[in-house]
């Protein structure tokens, strides 16, 4: 959508419609007033962004948490796992000539 067509747009329909006596004093001061404000603080916004995020992190990790306990059985054997991980991480360091 053009901006500039939708901005000349609603400065005419404004303008046909003029504000009542029913208005407060300076309301629109007001407003600008608040929403300049509520641009500066960024950091306020983050953080309850962040805040509202955390209940459903939890409950993600809830939910993984139960469902890698209800499928460890079904693996296998985990030395046998564990060792295998041992074995891969540690194979740079037993053969360096072999790293690369």
């Amino acid at each position: 959508m053009n901006l500039e067509n939708l901005q000349h747009k609603l400065i005419l329909a404004a303008r046909a419609h003029p504000p009542e006596d029913s208005v407060p004093y300076a309301f629109e001061q007001r407003i600008m007033a608040r929403l300049t404000e509520y641009r500066a603080d960024r950091w306020l916004t983050w953080s309850r962004l962040l805040w509202r995020a955390v209940a459903p992190c939890l409950g993600i990790m809830a939910l993984v948490s139960v469902l890698s306990l209800t499928f460890e059985s079904s693996l296998g054997d985990s030395e046998v796992l564990a060792n295998d991980l041992d074995n891969t991480v540690l194979a740079a360091v037993a053969n360096p000539g072999d790293a690369w």
